[in-house]
């Protein structure tokens, strides 16, 4: 059986063989293409390609004619807003920007009122590097205060030994409870020094907290102890604690908190300096209870200090400043031994045995020390003649043992001090460790100058010891601890 083949298909309609037309009646290329059939159409729910241009022409045209529109309705518009006053204009470009800002500015608040996002940093997430300037100048700090803490031990051992002998049978018991305290503040400095110190930034709140419940408790009475006529210390037997000391330091970290958490609204003092004056009045009131009018002057410089560098207005702390001199001179008054040890100061010798005793014989041991001094456990004025030598008035013994460039070396060395914590702050990588540095720095070297002032007569007694030198625990392991902190941020500074 033989199979049929069936004959080809003429594209032009026909059967048979396609013919090709002659030469002489060939079409345009453009008129056949016109004519020919699209495959596509013989397929169900397609389109020819002559349909898809025209479709692609239409909505080329669409899209020309919308910009034409737009640039027209935008040229309108310019035109229109040429033809008003340049004020009007302004205005509305004003007005734009401040809702813009405030918008922002809400955000900010929202999210920075305490916890702050965008003045804090996370330290998990962008530490800080250290740079090799700073770590020489941690190097520095660290040196400069090793020999302080090594010198004051020395002195303690010299001053305290024969007040040690009688009352503890031993000239040593003295020197080793300071020696006990140095380990301590040793460990706290560097635990200080190995974190990132913006973490403070987060413990600001609890610090305050805590440093202000510790001095409610040194009131409390079976909590707090009475040591001659004052409720200072917290503790058991031999081994206290002074939460004045602690109240420094806290004052230092709330501070710089919150002036780097709202550094954008320093010109509002009821959002900066107002917080600062409340915490620095609740402080205050409870050290004057206990009493200890000194730690307050000392917290009102070292709050003080921290809001002028971080750019409060004066006019603001102009006005709070003279309310709290006047505050300070009336609590100066209202006491009568305070009000005694103003006139003691202005005329020692007016009452030379009673309120003037100190001030007489710490003027003595100075004098009698000369260039070199009398040699070091020579010292007379120990021997029961000058009260508290080992603690409040050690810059005399040293004066007298030492000499006046034992002396002139020791203001030196904070001197010095002042000048590293200085550089620091400047170089400091953010604003919070600028402010940290700034306050360490003011309180380490107020307290030096106003002890060494009581000490050589120039300032009233204030009872304030002289860090890393004077005996007690409490101020030793917080200026050790402060210590640790500048050091953390210097090894970040940018030097």
């Amino acid at each position: 059986m033989t199979t049929r083949q069936r004959p080809p298909v003429n594209r032009n309609g026909g059967s048979g063989t396609t013919r090709r037309p002659a030469s002489g009646n060939k079409r345009p290329a453009a008129q056949r293409r016109d004519d020919s059939i699209d495959l596509r159409d013989r397929i169900p729910g397609t389109t020819s390609r002559s349909t898809d241009r025209e479709a692609a022409r239409r909505a080329a045209a669409r899209r020309e004619a919308d910009r034409r529109s737009n640039d027209r309705r935008s040229g309108d518009r310019r035109r229109a807003d040429l033809g008003r006053p340049e004020g009007d204009r302004r205005n509305d470009d004003r007005r734009v920007g401040d809702r813009r800002v405030q918008a922002r500015r809400a955000d900010e608040r929202r999210a920075s009122f305490w916890r702050g996002t965008g003045s804090v940093a996370n330290p998990k997430t962008a530490p800080l590097p250290v740079t090799m300037g700073g770590r020489r100048a941690a190097a520095w700090i660290t040196l400069l205060v090793s020999g302080l803490t090594l010198f004051g031990l020395v002195m303690v051992l010299s001053a305290s030994s024969v007040t040690s002998a009688y009352e503890d049978d031993s000239p040593f018991s003295q020197f080793e409870r300071q020696l006990m305290w140095a380990g301590i503040g040793l460990v706290i400095f560097l635990l200080a020094r190995s974190f990132d110190y913006r973490w403070l930034q987060r413990l600001s709140i609890p610090i305050t907290v805590g440093a202000g419940l510790l001095l409610v408790a040194t009131l409390v009475p079976g909590i707090g102890l009475k040591i001659n006529g004052s409720r200072r210390w917290l503790g058991i037997g031999s081994f206290a604690i002074q939460p004045a000391e602690f109240a420094k330091l806290a004052m230092v970290v709330f501070v710089a908190d919150l002036l780097a958490r709202r550094s954008r609204y320093m010109a509002r003092a009821d959002l900066t300096v107002r917080p600062v004056l409340v915490v620095l009045a609740a402080y205050s009131g409870l050290i004057l209870l206990q009493p200890k009018l000194g730690t307050t002057i000392v917290l009102a410089c070292i709050a003080f200090v921290m809001l002028y560098v971080g750019g409060a207005r004066l006019g603001h702390l102009a006005g709070w400043g003279l309310l709290l001199a006047a505050a300070g001179g009336y609590f100066a008054y209202s006491a009568p031994y305070r009000r005694r040890r103003i006139f003691a100061f202005l005329d020692p010798f007016a009452d030379p045995l009673n309120d003037g005793l100190q001030i007489i014989q710490s003027q003595v041991g100075i004098a009698s020390g000369g260039l070199l001094g009398v040699g070091l456990g020579a010292g007379r004025t120990k021997w029961g003649f000058l009260p508290y030598a080992e603690s409040d008035f050690i810059f005399a013994l040293v004066a007298e043992e030492i000499g006046l460039l034992g002396g002139a070396g020791l203001i030196v060395a904070f001197l010095l001090l002042g000048y590293l914590g200085g550089r620091v702050a400047i170089k400091a990588p953010d604003r919070f460790g600028m402010l940290l540095a700034v306050g360490i720095t003011t309180w380490l070297l107020l307290q030096a100058f106003l002890n060494m002032g009581m000490a050589m007569g120039l300032l009233p007694v204030t009872g304030e010891p002289l860090p890393f030198v004077s005996a007690g625990g409490s101020s030793l392991v917080s200026a050790l601890g402060a210590a640790g902190l500048l050091t953390n941020i210097a090894k970040r500074s940018r030097l």
